[in-house]
């Protein structure tokens, strides 16, 4: 069809399904297969490896596994590749790519981008002025000690776009937005100019729901007995149309699900204001519509786009120290007091918790009343140290931990065996002048600059809503989750908690009663966290910004979810009073 371009997303993270980009490019009609795989931690693992293996690593090998799959395919097909699994060396994965298309004979044409990367420059941008602020702690970058290891500006989508107006079939990114990847395809198929606002608002709402793979069709998806069957789960394809409109949907015969409901989920995740922020566009999410259009279809369209801001993101990783942990089993009666007498002793024979950077203790009451197995009787202790000094986390804190097996509290169990340290990557956001962003296409053994224009600062204005109350007498108690739909995930540092009702009248409830201090009493241990509430009354949903709450980012905080993706089905387990009148 002439004003609809097809894109398919086979990889919502580094690790999914192998077998989904033949999936997608075998079991129907597209234009475009996509793969996001980069996510703070991804790039912290490929970091890790182009550390250990040198400098041709860094790219993400599982792309190259699924392209010699299907790149017979996908050049009968006439189908363009669009992907970020080059990461931090997309130079190198581009002539692994020629490799494989070399040795099948298929004559598909690659480009490359570049641009992204900042550490050679760190210097030049300390000396312009640039302060690399992180967004969530509002600490200078060059005030702190901890050295980068890596820096990637997350570009946008017009270099991608120039690769295919040049004749890429197979566009390998580094660091760009995840919707990126749908966002160049859609602009070069419609020819949008870089002020077509509105559409570009479109196409980064249908980039942000497919980018997570199948959490678009039914995975992760709080009402999951509303799913069929999540064998042989269908990966979300985005139709959009020319006015940026589009259908989310999947291949026939496939599992899963495509409804309203896991729609607005995927667009409640990992954000934050419903004005969505992105080199390319601001896209409001806060004015888009979501329709339910026949069976595994869904419509979204309206959504209004504005001129982006004058700063690009920046993905930071800095060399954070060492850490070390220590899980053991506390069992039985007075749990609190035997996890007390061990952390004092154990911190008293190290010299103190004074010597360490941070001292982290968690005790997970598992254990129940009156326990029908010993595992029902069990509680675990989790004790976290850092420092900059590998050795004062090594094993010498590991054999203190084992060395009071046979002299504390009764039942002593450990989980952990003696170890070293290990070190652990700091994530550090920030914002970076887009006219320091050097942005380069390489198709051809010919280079071509991508023009960065400069925008003034963009002010997110929050809405104010006026939604009646009505006043119920008559209440039930009902699990949240039994009512409403949650979503949650990382966002940083931060965690973002989004919740949805399926109907107007349900929103109406969950408006008035889920404000920031209910929240918080639902889920005390949330109690010492700034949270920002926003509403989008347009999807019935409210979206909860958790400063904090993952500390320096996933790799370094010692919460059990380092990813807050349970966080929503936390909430969805806890009890409130519910209007009888509702539930009927």
């Amino acid at each position: 069809m002439k004003n609809v371009i097809r894109i398919g997303n086979c990889s919502g993270f580094y690790g999914d399904r192998l077998s989904a980009a033949k999936e997608m490019v075998e079991g129907g009609p597209i234009d475009v297969l996509t793969g996001d795989y980069l996510a703070e931690l991804t790039m912290a693992i490929l970091l890790s490896q182009k550390m250990q293996r040198g400098e041709q690593a860094g790219y993400v090998g599982t792309f190259l596994k699924q392209l010699n799959e299907i790149a017979e395919t996908c050049e009968k097909k006439k189908i363009k590749i669009v992907s970020n699994a080059g990461g931090l060396n997309p130079k190198s994965m581009a002539e692994e790519v020629k490799k494989i298309l070399d040795a099948q004979g298929v004559n598909l044409k690659i480009a490359y981008i570049d641009g992204d990367d900042l550490m050679p420059r760190i210097d030049e941008l300390k000396n312009s002025g640039e302060k690399l602020t992180n967004i969530d702690t509002e600490v200078d970058f060059f005030n702190q000690d901890m050295p980068a290891l890596s820096a990637n500006a997350y570009l946008g989508c017009w270099g991608i776009k120039k690769a295919l107006d040049l004749g890429a079939d197979i566009v390998i990114c580094p660091r760009v937005t995840d919707a990126a990847v749908v966002m160049g395809p859609a602009a070069w198929k419609f020819n949008w100019n870089r002020n077509d606002f509105d559409q570009l608002a479109g196409a980064l709402a249908a980039g942000h729901v497919i980018e997570c793979g199948a959490q678009a069709t039914g995975g992760n998806y709080s009402f999951f007995k509303e799913v069929p069957t999540f064998k042989n789960i269908g990966y979300p394809i985005a139709e959009i149309n020319d006015d940026g409109s589009f259908f989310i949907t999947k291949h026939q015969n496939t599992g899963g699900l495509v409804s309203k409901g896991t729609v607005t989920a995927q667009l409640l995740y990992e954000t934050s204001t419903p004005s969505y922020l992105n080199p390319d566009v601001v896209a409001h999410f806060d004015t888009l519509s979501i329709e339910e259009v026949e069976e595994n279809k869904v419509l979204v369209k309206g959504t209004k786009g504005s001129p982006p801001p004058k700063h690009h993101k920046v993905c930071m990783n800095l060399a954070g120290g060492y850490k070390n942990t220590m899980e053991l089993i506390v069992t039985g009666l007075d749990i609190p007091e035997k996890a007390k007498i061990f952390t004092e002793e154990l911190f008293d024979s190290l010299g103190g918790k004074e010597q360490f950077d941070d001292v982290n203790i968690q005790l997970h009451r598992t254990d129940k009343i009156d326990p029908k197995t010993n595992e029902e009787a069990m509680a675990t202790l989790k004790i976290s140290v850092k420092s900059k000094d590998p050795e004062v986390v090594g094993r010498i804190f590991s054999a203190k931990v084992v060395e009071l097996g046979l002299a504390n509290y009764p039942g002593w169990t450990v989980q952990s065996d003696i170890k070293k340290s290990s070190p652990f990557i700091s994530y550090w956001p920030a914002l970076l002048d887009s006219k320091y962003i050097d942005e380069t296409v390489y198709f051809d053994e010919l280079t071509h600059q991508i023009e960065i224009e400069e925008h003034d600062d963009v002010v997110i204005e929050k809405p104010q809503f006026n939604i009646a109350k009505t006043e119920y007498t008559d209440t039930k108690k009902i699990e949240f989750g039994r009512i409403f739909g949650t979503r949650s995930g990382d966002k940083g540092g931060c965690a973002n908690l989004g919740t949805w009702a399926k109907d107007s009248k349900n929103y109406e409830f969950l408006y008035h009663y889920l404000t920031i201090d209910r929240l918080k009493e639902l889920l005390p241990d949330l109690q010492d966290y700034a949270i920002e509430r926003y509403e989008l009354p347009n999807i019935n949903a409210l979206n909860f910004y958790v400063r904090g709450l993952l500390e320096n980012g996933v790799s370094s905080n010692d919460r059990r979810d380092g990813q807050a993706k349970s966080l929503g089905e936390y909430l969805g387990a806890k009890f409130i009073d519910y209007p009888s009148e509702l539930l009927k």
